[in-house]
């Protein structure tokens, strides 16, 4: 059986023939489904499913796992105890572009590189993001409501055009750029925020000018300890339009209800929310500067096609023993099998 040198970290590197890979899938997906998904594979990969979605049932699972794919819910995530749980394990790769619940350290520290789908989800996000914003300015769903309840406000409604606004962006992934590019198309002044400055064709603002300065403030960055409630809605200016398709808990979800309920924020977008879904009694149902949207702003054909390929291509590299992509915690990108003869 030919075999490489051993990789980063003492890892091997394993070449086609060998045993199959132990891939443990977590989605929350039908079995048949997730077979389905990984068939391109073939056989060199044996596919897995824990046996029912609770974490004794994960943690029972990892002792055999070589690769995981994640949950996208976040509701079977990879803390300290399921990595210690998971001796052969070699990569992570995550079906989704947060990593939020996920122990980075944690898999750092065990040498297991963890990816995500960065990008592929960037379009439908920003295109979200500037159709949120346009039906807030437009006042869209109040017009609609309006005349479906048999009221013509033609003169008191009170849009305002997006175009000649000034939106500012936090976060400049790949998301934050795409909207960027699409909001400057509409005419906006366009500046941003993020922990490094970017060579990009947009201003550089301060997080604290950017909030304070901005007709629209579009979130889209990742949920770190660092951006967690890092947004206090009280501090942008009144009249001012919120748009958040990044995670719930970037937002101090107490100054977000006080600011709309005195009326200083026009409006406000949500794809994301502190609890998902949102619960039956939570009092952003009731606010009618609220435009309420369940997580789908990256959920479209296209994006998920986009996903499935990414994943797809980087479990191949992974087994290749060729670098995979989008690895988030600093592990070197070159996987390799802990168990040098691939248990069957």
């Amino acid at each position: 059986m030919t075999r490489r040198s051993p990789g980063p970290g003492g890892l091997r590197p394993e070449a086609a023939g060998d045993a199959p890979w132990r891939v443990l899938a977590l989605p929350p997906l039908p079995e048949d489904a997730v077979r389905n998904l990984l068939g391109s594979l073939g056989d060199r990969v044996a596919v897995s499913v824990p046996a029912a979605r609770d974490r004794e049932s994960l943690l029972a699972a990892l002792g055999d796992a070589e690769i995981v794919v994640g949950d996208w819910s976040g509701g079977l995530a990879l803390d300290a105890e399921a990595v210690r749980a998971a001796p052969d394990l070699a990569f992570v790769q995550q079906p989704s572009v947060g990593v939020d619940g996920h122990d980075l350290a944690a898999l750092a520290g065990a040498g297991v590189p963890l990816a995500n789908t960065a990008g592929v989800s960037a379009i439908g996000v920003a295109e979200w993001c500037l159709a949120a914003a346009l039906a807030l300015s437009r006042r869209l769903l109040d017009a609609d409501a309006a005349v479906r309840a048999g009221h013509w406000p033609q003169l008191d409604l009170g849009p305002a055009e997006l175009y000649g606004s000034r939106v500012g962006i936090v976060g400049f992934g790949p998301i934050g750029e795409a909207a960027a590019r699409m909001f400057a198309a509409h005419g906006c002044e366009v500046s941003y925020w993020t922990r490094t400055p970017r060579e990009v064709p947009y201003a550089y603002r301060e997080l604290g000018e950017l909030v304070a300065g901005s007709h629209v403030l579009v979130l889209v960055v990742p949920l770190t300890e660092e951006t967690r409630r890092m947004i206090d809605p009280s501090l942008m200016p009144a009249g001012s339009l919120l748009v958040n398709a990044a995670r719930g808990q970037v937002v101090d979800s107490a100054a977000l209800l006080s600011a709309l309920e005195a009326g200083h924020l026009g409006g406000a977008a949500l794809d994301v929310f502190d609890t998902e879904p949102l619960p039956p009694d939570d009092p952003l149902r009731d606010s009618p500067r609220v435009l309420l949207s369940p997580h789908v702003a990256g959920v479209t054909p296209q994006s998920t096609g986009r996903l499935i390929r990414c994943v797809l291509d980087n479990l191949e590299a992974a087994i290749d023993g060729r670098p995979v992509v989008n690895v988030v915690n600093g592990v070197d990108a070159v996987v390799g099998r802990r168990s040098p003869e691939g248990r069957s």
